[in-house]
């Protein structure tokens, strides 16, 4: 089966956080600049309408704030629906955008 170039690159480019997230938790810093770039990168990614790269990178976050916190307290009941509560805000809110752009596209072309 032969891939073109560009796919290889991108599959690469998409594979690499994966194979160089470190084992142990990171200096409070570097985590602090590392969830800077990739919130920074979801709101770029968020922006130009790519919502599955904002996923993936959302994915990211979640994995390098989990390496990166130290062993805590479970989250209480409270905590998870909250942050739940936010996830749904968040998808809804690029829902929305999405759903726009498509209005957007679908009336340029009548």
């Amino acid at each position: 089966m032969f891939f073109k170039p560009c796919f290889l690159a991108l599959a690469l480019t998409l594979a690499a956080p994966a194979f160089a997230q470190p084992a142990q938790p990171l200096p409070g810093e570097d985590c602090k600049a590392q969830e800077a770039l990739l919130e920074r990168d979801m709101d770029l990614a968020r922006s130009r309408g790519q919502m599955l790269r904002r996923r993936e990178l959302a994915d990211a976050l979640s994995a390098l704030q989990a390496t990166c916190k130290a062993p805590a307290a479970p989250q209480t009941r409270e905590a998870r629906i909250e942050r739940l509560e936010q996830d749904i805000r968040l998808l809804r809110s690029e829902l929305e955008q999405a759903e726009a752009q498509l209005r957007s596209l679908r009336n340029e072309s009548h």
